[in-house]
């Protein structure tokens, strides 16, 4: 009897820790608030696509591993599997297609041109109010490209994070940032900014943030997806865009 017992206990314990759920690694940006971003007093990546990705691994059976990394390795650390997921404020652009897969779309994303308070309030697409200036970009951006490819500025000058470029602008060295307008909204209504705005510009990179994995990933692709339709039904995305001021 006791020897069935042990064995009963040994199986039930084997049992229990082949069910538990797998662990994801994903990637997520310290400078990316409200999406993602570090807390200082905690040391862990936080925001709304960590909240996100953490519900949705809940809905998929599966915890997740955020690991903290700038913006221009996210992709390479996929890509070399040192991550399974991308969650951070990514669009889902053409050219990131080609390179990994996304899923279905979490919410809509735009950029945005901050300047100083006493610049240009408007913004045209051809940039004409900042012939001859100097214009701030974040490496490993769609953006980035575009504007190194126009002839309007002295010099687009390449920046780790967004708030270095906001900093920038702060402080009167450049004359112009590009980011993207959502996050750029956020850290402007904290007040951490007295000398700069958004100027009032048309968005010409609308499009939607997805959550991104590895090309081989055709069935993690198909529980993120499941989990986010069921997310969304719910209501739970929406109830975590206003929780991070993203409505």
């Amino acid at each position: 009897m006791i020897r069935n017992a042990i064995l009963a206990t040994t199986l039930i314990a084997g049992l229990t820790a082949g069910a538990s759920a797998e662990t994801l690694n994903v990637g997520s940006t310290p400078t990316g608030v409200p999406f993602t971003f570090l807390d200082v007093e905690t040391n862990q990546i936080q925001g709304m696509m960590v909240d996100l990705i953490t519900a949705v691994g809940e809905e998929a059976g599966f915890d997740v591993n955020v690991q903290p990394m700038d913006f221009a390795s996210l992709i390479p650390a996929l890509t070399s599997n040192r991550i399974d997921i991308i969650s951070a404020a990514m669009l889902a652009t053409d050219a990131r297609k080609e390179v990994i897969d996304f899923s279905d779309p979490v919410m809509p994303y735009g950029e945005g041109i901050v300047v100083p308070a006493d610049g240009a309030t408007s913004i045209s697409a051809d940039f004409s109010e900042l012939q001859g200036q100097v214009i701030g970009v974040q490496q490993g951006t769609v953006y980035l490209e575009n504007l190194q490819g126009s002839d309007v500025f002295s010099e687009v000058r390449v920046y780790d994070s967004l708030a270095d470029i906001l900093a920038e602008v702060d402080r009167g060295r450049i004359a112009a940032g590009m980011g993207d307008r959502p996050i750029i909204a956020y850290q402007l209504s904290e007040g951490r900014y007295s000398n700069i705005g958004l100027a009032d510009y048309e968005s010409q990179y609308v499009g939607s943030v997805g959550l991104g994995v590895r090309k081989d990933s055709a069935e993690l692709l198909e529980r993120l997806n499941a989990a986010l339709a069921t997310l969304k039904e719910r209501g739970t995305v929406d109830e975590l865009a206003a929780k991070w001021g993203l409505q």
